[in-house]
């Protein structure tokens, strides 16, 4: 037996590492990666597990229990309330159309009974919660609009199996002759209506009066003790003590650990939480994902491709012309919309957890649900190349085509200064021109950032600032400077070309993000070209040599030498950059001249006793270094 566990679990990690870096290369994405890793060492290909699979499945699922932890710490409950509409709205209105529209087209190409129909429509509307979140994470996606109301719809999924489980029995047809799957036992079984309401609310309140006013006292005793290991073991116990509170009165485990992480979200153990907790979440999120690829009878898929493909192609197809239906009812802009849909369009794991309960209750039989069970694991394993299909295919062609028509905001005042740009760098830009008394004109071209800004009470107009009427009418002609601060190097570069054929007179600076466009921009000779984070690098170096000793005056006088020669030295090296070779041994020269010439000045401003620094000290400390820099140079 221990032997077995230890083959397990090496097949297990092998697999992960092995597949998992691949996928990442292919640019496929992790969970890809993990589900193929499944189906490799399932019983189809190689065979290096079998039916225990299942058992590892139920295992695995505590990942997703952690992942909700993880995700409620990361909210704080005013930005839940905040997400109410999406989560009630949008995901309310998702389960139920989805429901119901599956539901019909069982009725109507099946002669399965309304029971089942309405078991199945309930049981597949539900979205992999696992997969869509990790992928997005993976992806940078989920801060974005269409990433938090997939979240939310996630969310709302996730509640909503705790009234499904409770209404699945009233839907059974057929005599419980036996106990397929394995069933569990509550707490509340047996007991009147009225008093499991009761005690279901009870615990729900009682996870959150502890969160709020016990675990954090807790947690503040076992950090006294310093040890980190004490520290991981209470978080472990935390998460597995809520699971099995909501597993006993018959509660999703992920609800009762979401509610928990949201309560500490406002703890000062928070990140502490998150640190100790994430690599057993990434562990057995990865089980899951290969379990899930293990799981697949790819015997039933041979035996029936033509119903399992049609089952497959169904569901999806569902699904995103519903999500993108209600994705457009609420006001999601084409971009986010297609996410929301690509993301959200496949079954998810509680379905494994439904399809068991169902055999356990005779809603349906086993030659319903085995088929039913494939197609959602086989769905969950295309999700990510789903959204591979969106991100590298649909977007690109038709993600844009929202921004193209929607017409370009009225202008309807002028300034000296007009800002082409106004996103995190923009708006440090023109909080601090309106702190000292300058009005600008604000441009941008995210529909979703302009919307947003306004209303937060912020006059910015919609539209593209390389479009010279969109200048015009923003009040080119009149107006003295440009700012360009947008993120795109190429669309800086048009709007750098369109300012300058159709009003000369207009002075412009502009952001670069990367020596490619700082040189580009150097080449259309504009009045000022900043790198994006020279600055803010340069200040947090002054601080350090600050904090180690060195006087303030000489670090800022030494700030402003180095700001001066480096770019000096930079506008030398764009004669170059076109020939890498060239280019290379010119950086190296230019880096070594620089740091002679800043230790020369450290010298000479050391002679000057004003500055009250030891001379002979310094020329001790530094003469070395410089010999030797002017030896190389040579």
């Amino acid at each position: 037996m221990e032997g077995n566990f230890f083959y397990q679990a090496f097949v297990y990690l092998a697999a992960a590492v092995v597949a998992v870096p691949v996928a990442k290369k292919l640019g496929l994405g992790s969970v890809l990666g993990y589900l193929i890793a499944g189906v490799i060492i399932g019983p189809f290909v190689f065979g290096f597990i079998g039916e225990e699979g299942q058992d590892v499945m139920h295992f695995a699922e505590f990942g997703v229990v952690m992942m909700l932890f993880l995700v409620g710490l990361e909210l704080q409950p005013s930005l839940l309330w905040k997400l109410r509409v999406p989560i009630l709205g949008i995901g309310g209105l998702q389960v139920v159309v989805t429901a119901s529209l599956i539901m019909m087209i069982v009725l109507m190409v099946s002669s399965l009974s309304w029971q089942i129909a309405l078991a199945l429509g309930l049981t597949l509307a539900l979205s992999s919660t696992a997969i869509v979140l990790q992928t997005l994470n993976e992806k940078g996606q989920l801060k974005s609009i269409g990433g938090q109301n997939a979240f939310s719809v996630l969310l709302f999924q996730d509640i909503a199996v705790i009234p499904i489980l409770a209404f699945m029995p009233l839907l059974a047809t057929l005599e419980i002759t036996s106990s397929e799957g394995h069933g569990t036992h509550t707490l509340t079984e047996g007991l009147p209506v009225a008093l499991q309401t009761l005690i279901v609310f009870g615990v729900i309140a009682a996870i959150i009066l502890i969160g709020k006013y016990a675990i954090s006292y807790v947690f503040r005793l076992i950090a006294q003790t310093q040890l980190r290991e004490l520290f991981t073991a209470a978080a472990l116990l935390l998460v597995i003590g809520i699971t099995l509170l909501m597993t006993m009165v018959g509660l999703s485990p992920a609800l009762g650990t979401f509610l928990a992480g949201v309560v500490l979200a406002q703890s000062e153990y928070r990140h502490e939480l998150e640190t100790d907790i994430e690599p057993f979440k990434g562990l057995l999120l990865g089980l899951f994902f290969i379990a899930v690829g293990a799981s697949i009878d790819f015997n039933l898929i041979i035996g029936n491709p033509g119903t399992i493909a049609a089952i497959v192609l169904g569901l999806i197809l569902v699904k995103l012309i519903v999500l993108m239906v209600i994705g457009r009812l609420f006001g999601m802009r084409m971009d986010n919309n297609f996410l929301f849909a690509f993301g959200l369009a496949q079954g998810g794991e509680f379905a494994f957890v439904l399809f068991s309960y169902a055999l356990q209750n005779g809603v349906m039989g086993s030659e319903v649900a085995n088929p039913m069970i494939a197609s959602v694991a086989i769905s969950m394993a295309l999700s990510p190349l789903i959204m591979l299909l969106n991100e590298k295919l649909i977007q690109p062609n038709f993600g844009t085509k929202e921004s193209v028509e929607r017409e370009s905001d009225t202008i309807d005042v002028e300034n000296e200064v007009i800002v082409a740009g106004f996103g995190r760098y923009g708006s440090t830009i023109g909080r601090f021109l309106q702190a000292n008394g300058t009005q600008a004109t604000y441009l941008d071209m995210d529909p979703n950032n302009v919307d947003l800004l306004r209303k937060l009470g912020l006059k910015v107009f919609y539209g593209d600032a390389s479009r010279h009427d969109l200048l015009h009418a923003a009040g080119a002609d009149s107006a003295k400077l440009l700012i360009i601060s947008v993120d795109d190097p190429e669309k800086a570069i048009e709007i750098v070309n369109t300012t300058q054929k159709h009003f000369p007179h207009l002075k412009i600076v502009a952001r670069a993000k990367n020596w490619n466009s700082y040189f580009e921009l150097l080449d259309k000779e504009i009045l000022g070209v900043y790198r994006e984070f020279s600055d803010v690098a340069l200040r947090m170096a002054a601080d350090v040599l600050g904090e180690i000793g060195y006087r303030k005056n000489q670090v800022q006088r030494s700030l402003k030498k180095f700001r001066k020669h480096d770019e000096s030295f930079l506008k030398e090296l764009s004669k170059s950059r076109h020939e890498e070779t060239s280019m290379i041994k010119q950086s190296r020269k230019i880096m070594e001249e620089l740091e002679l010439m800043m230790l020369e000045d450290i010298e000479n401003e050391a002679k000057d006793k004003d500055l009250g620094w030891d001379a002979e000290t310094i020329k001790e400390e530094f003469a070395p270094i410089i010999r030797k820099l002017k030896e190389e140079n040579k």
